[in-house]
């Protein structure tokens, strides 16, 4: 009887890595907890480790020795495979490459509303020479003096805003992106539907920001909501709306998506991850580095801040900046360096 119930532990234990391992291969990863677990890969490697460690000291009692050893090696083989995931998604590169007569910046960068100083938000944009900035949770008035700053910095910048209750005085800075666009890349206006919420994700606001000419990327800063038990079939409808939106060749999608990856499996075409856009920082060595939360190493957090791109670009370098841990921000910012397509 022992030796049955020995067998079935083992067995739904295999069963349980494997769905938190790739629970695409399930059709599980949308749906809660399995979701919420794959968004910490190191986390999940590191438990599985200890679980292996911990069944390794059972199997010194000789009549759990089988047991405990099955234990351990679908532990390890977890493990294994979740660090293996992590290095090939790219466990960090330290700069960005230098740039050329047509390289493009661009910086995502949740900054949790007046948590982060203004000061800070235009020095760091402007020390990256970031053509274009996503500031998801940033008030238009925020985003102006970032602006105002970036300028006196000799960095002038468009501002762009989007506000899903602009009759709210002092609303959460949450409902509000802002984006900053650099005056060299032309004239961008925010689209009608992005302002007026008739096309957007459901709960936070994105902005899709055109150029006036028609010449230019296509910039759609986005905020998906969280996946919270409460909120999953909100947050899976936006993370929809945002592949829909990579439709052009010359789309950038950037924000955070409060979503990695994984959780991505049913929304690329043609090779794309998110539509036709493919992930810069996986792209370029980044991949498993954690933009939140900034109170746990970069390698236990979760990659849900993006920036993709569809086949009108490519990216040729990225970063996130760990340095700003403390800056007031539960995010890091994430900045990537891309070339036009040859």
């Amino acid at each position: 009887m022992l030796r049955l119930l020995g067998l079935l532990i083992t067995v739904l234990s295999a069963i349980a890595v494997a769905v938190v391992t790739w629970p695409q291969f399930f059709k599980l990863e949308q749906t809660f907890p399995f979701a919420q677990i794959v968004s910490v890969r190191g986390v999940v490697a590191l438990a599985l480790v200890a679980v292996a460690l911990l069944a390794l000291l059972l199997s010194l009692a000789k009549p759990l020795r089988g047991f405990a050893a099955s234990i351990a090696i679908i532990a390890v083989l977890g493990a294994g495979a979740n660090a293996a995931i992590l290095g090939l998604r790219g466990l960090g590169s330290d700069g960005l490459p230098a740039e050329t007569d047509t390289s493009l910046r661009v910086m995502t960068w949740n900054t949790a509303g007046e948590a982060t100083p203004g000061d800070t938000i235009a020095q760091t944009a402007v020390s990256m020479d970031a053509d274009i900035v996503a500031l998801p949770e940033t008030s238009e008035a925020v985003g102006e003096r970032v602006a105002v700053a970036m300028r006196d910095l000799g960095k002038p910048m468009w501002v762009l805003h989007v506000n899903f209750h602009a009759d709210v005085v002092d609303g959460p800075q949450a409902w509000e992106t802002t984006v900053l666009v650099s005056p060299d890349l032309g004239e961008y206006s925010v689209i009608e539907s992005s302002e007026d919420g008739s096309s957007n994700t459901g709960t936070l606001p994105s902005a899709v920001v055109m150029p006036v000419n028609g010449t230019g990327p296509i910039i759609v800063a986005v905020h998906a909501v969280a996946p919270r038990p409460a909120d999953m079939t909100s947050w899976v409808s936006d993370l929809k709306w945002i592949s829909d939106q990579c439709s052009s060749d010359q789309t950038i999608l950037l924000g955070d998506f409060n979503a990695t990856t994984d959780h991505m499996a049913e929304y690329g075409y043609k090779g794309g991850t998110m539509g036709r856009c493919t992930d810069a920082a996986i792209a370029t060595g980044n991949g498993a580095i954690g933009t939140w939360p900034t109170d746990v190493p970069a390698l236990a957090g979760a990659p849900i801040d993006h920036v993709m791109t569809a086949s009108g670009w490519h990216a040729t370098g990225s970063v996130v900046l760990t340095g700003l841990d403390g800056s007031g921000s539960d995010h890091r910012p994430l900045v990537v360096q891309l070339e036009p397509a040859k």
